[in-house]
């Protein structure tokens, strides 16, 4: 693993959001947001002329209620959602998840450890306080989704996910770098799950470089210890850019 890459003026700069920009939290409404990160994302965005984008699993409405009062561009749902530096909402079709939404609801009644994420374009089983229960989890989700065209599993941290199939993280980068402000940059992805590994292998196909948050096997070039460790290098990246846009 190399040191982590400099910042400049030419970098199109992309931000996962749990356990990247915020710590990994026990359920999914408890996120709590650092002191200085929504002002050093609000100097960056403008530093980089506008480059920069959240790409996470979650609906762009929940990212926006915690970087209020910030509405930066975003792919939400892996990429089943968009908010483009126009402001215009591209989005899929919402694809068949009722089997999917019954059998994890049936599931997680029969086991309080478990949690049911309802978001627009996909439904997510968490496990993260019955890590016993992984197995199950998989063998039932995995059940459901079997000979259903459209939707595929995603394993994340403690979690499985059906979404639209075919849709990603990687993919997700690759509509913002074919549009202005992002096109012809340098791309910087940071991620920290293996949802995040599409980011990785599609910033390096534009030359770019991913950062991994934590522990574990990655496609990633360079690895950041924390999601605190990474605010300080956004911090230092305001910085550094800043006496260069005043330049």
């Amino acid at each position: 693993m190399q040191l982590l890459p400099t910042v400049t003026p030419e970098t199109a700069l992309f931000l996962d959001f749990d356990g990247t920009l915020a710590e990994i939290a026990p359920t999914p409404d408890a996120v709590r947001i650092a002191t200085g990160l929504v002002p050093t994302l609000a100097a960056l965005h403008r530093l980089l002329g506008g480059a920069l984008a959240i790409v996470t699993g979650r609906p762009i409405a929940d990212i926006d209620h915690y970087l209020a009062p910030l509405e930066l561009p975003a792919a939400g749902e892996h990429g089943a959602q968009y908010r483009m530096v126009d402001g215009s909402r591209p989005a899929l079709d919402q694809p068949p998840l009722a089997a999917a939404v019954q059998a994890m609801e049936q599931l997680a009644a029969l086991h309080p450890g478990l949690l049911v994420e309802h978001k627009d374009h996909s439904v997510a089983l968490h496990f993260r306080h019955a890590p016993e229960l992984e197995s199950l989890c998989f063998d039932a989700v995995q059940a459901v989704v079997a000979g259903r065209p459209g939707v595929e599993v995603l394993h994340g941290k403690c979690v499985f996910e059906v979404k639209p199939a075919g849709v990603n993280k990687g993919q997700a980068i690759g509509v913002f770098m074919s549009a202005p402000p992002f096109a012809g940059r340098t791309p910087i992805f940071v991620g920290d799950d293996v949802t995040d590994e599409s980011g990785f292998v599609a910033v390096q196909r534009f030359g770019g470089r991913g950062i991994k948050i934590g522990e574990g096997p990655t496609q990633a070039q360079h690895r950041c210890l924390s999601p605190a460790a990474l605010r300080g290098w956004l911090a230092s990246a305001r910085t550094t850019l800043a006496p260069a846009s005043a330049a």
